[in-house]
């Protein structure tokens, strides 16, 4: 059973920085795509990033490139979204999700970005940028 444990949000200035983690348990994620969406009320989740575990292959949303940065520790199991520049409109709930992959499915911006390729999700941490 795969469980996302998401930790690291809080209340920051616009302009500041934070770092969410993403603690992964469960099976070997060797083949797994790991995601960060967000969500704010009334408001569909959102993409934000993706990495492949293998290979760490990296995808970004318009709205964080160049500022947000995945990456992650295969030692510890755990993914990380680096957010710098923050903006009032990156306040929302940032959620961590892990998505199996077939080896004959195709990693694209437009798969990774969907939320309905992945299959587990954390319980959420909430970011809060003041303006």
């Amino acid at each position: 059973q795969v469980r996302l444990v998401e930790s690291g949000g809080g209340l920051v200035p616009a302009g500041g920085s934070l770092r969410l983690s993403c603690a992964a348990s469960g099976p070997t994620f060797t083949n797994y795509v790991m995601g960060w969406f967000r969500q704010t009320p009334g408001k569909e989740r959102e993409f934000v990033a993706a990495i492949t575990w293998s290979v760490g292959t990296t995808y970004y949303a318009d709205s964080v490139k160049g500022r947000f940065t995945i990456s992650r520790d295969n030692a510890k199991n755990t993914v990380y979204l680096q957010m710098n520049s923050l903006k009032p409109e990156d306040t929302a709930v940032y959620y961590c999700a892990a998505g199996p992959w077939s080896p004959f499915q195709a990693v694209t911006f437009q798969t990774v970005r969907a939320a309905k390729q992945y299959n587990y999700w954390g319980q959420g941490t909430q970011v809060t940028v003041s303006s």
